[in-house]
């Protein structure tokens, strides 16, 4: 399990088309409030004709950024850039010329086994030409894993390949919406993601694969207005929470809040962690009654909990 706030501050991660002309000014003027990471993607929602046109967009933006940066304080998330093809990262990089050191890193979309390696070599290589660490953020979506047949062996290859740079894997990723699309599912405002049985066992065995050594983050939500879009938020991120998942894609300012209100420790959970994580070991028992007296405590079965509670509420705060 990760033991540093690092890995799970990414948090309510809201896509941006690289093409969005209003980002950087919303960003300088903290539309978005200042508990969010920011994704600017170049794929999915770039068509296939207009990504040279976006690619320099996004660099007049974060350009655009940085020179306000300079003069004057406000809040800046963690950005990302979400690539179409290794050999953006290298040419990207190049082009931002001072305003690189605004990225915090990449998003690898379809990472499979076809394009792992290169994607991992790429990253590495702008490590080594970067003065700040460059994190990559590599998304499970590719048809590849749908096929019960060799999705564990192509999960724990993939695994293989990125401990080689833990180090370097900020969160993993999953495409639930690329996912649905396989199977031409899409879940309305009163259903969630792990109530499609098909997407929720992939989603388990990518937890299964890599969720004792990484971060992983919940699936897209895409209501934003309307009737229970809200409701039907918390309701998925609840369950998004019990299955391991830390933080979640958003498409809309108005899931941020949402998302940073659902990764608050209670106070309840944060006493009890600090309990546990403050354990003589050398005591006859290590077991005993929580701070309410409402549930067990237990030393060895419940440290890696309150580990991850405590991060968490140095994130996201605490309610009551």
């Amino acid at each position: 399990m990760k033991n540093s706030t690092l890995y799970y501050s990414v948090g309510a991660l809201l896509y941006c088309p690289a093409n969005n002309e209003r980002i950087a000014a919303s960003i300088i003027a903290e539309r978005f409030g200042k508990l969010f990471s920011l994704a600017l993607c170049l794929e999915d929602t770039i068509r296939d004709e207009c990504v040279a046109q976006a690619e320099q967009s996004l660099i007049s933006s974060l350009q655009q950024i940085y020179m306000e940066h300079l003069k004057r304080d406000f809040y800046l998330p963690k950005i990302f850039i979400r690539i179409r093809y290794p050999e953006q990262i290298s040419s990207l990089l190049e082009r931002l010329e001072e305003a690189a050191a605004l990225l915090y890193g990449f998003i690898l979309p379809k990472f499979s086994l076809e394009n792992a390696d290169q994607y991992i070599q790429a990253i590495q290589i702008a490590n080594q030409k970067c003065s700040h660490p460059l994190y990559m953020m590599p998304i499970f979506e590719s048809p590849s894993i749908i096929s019960l047949k060799d999705r564990y062996s192509i999960l724990y290859t993939l695994k293989e390949k990125l401990d080689a740079v833990e180090e370097l894997v900020l969160n993993i990723r999953v495409g639930g919406n690329d996912l649905c699309h396989m199977f031409g599912f899409r879940r309305s405002s009163t259903e969630s993601i792990h109530s499609l049985r098909p997407i929720a066992n992939i989603l388990a065995d990518i937890m299964t694969v890599f969720g004792m050594d990484y971060v992983v983050s919940g699936p897209v939500w895409e209501y934003y207005n309307g009737a229970n879009w809200k409701s039907g938020l918390e309701t998925e991120l609840e369950q998004d929470k019990l299955c391991g998942f830390v933080g979640k894609t958003v498409i809309h300012p108005h899931q941020i809040s949402v998302v940073n209100n659902a990764y608050q420790v209670s106070e309840n959970d944060l006493k009890d962690a600090q309990s546990i994580l403050n354990w003589d070991p050398d005591r006859r028992s290590l077991v005993s009654g929580s701070i309410q007296k409402e549930r067990m405590n237990e030393y060895k079965t419940h440290y890696n909990w309150a580990q991850k509670i405590i991060m968490l509420s140095d994130v996201f705060g605490t309610k009551l």
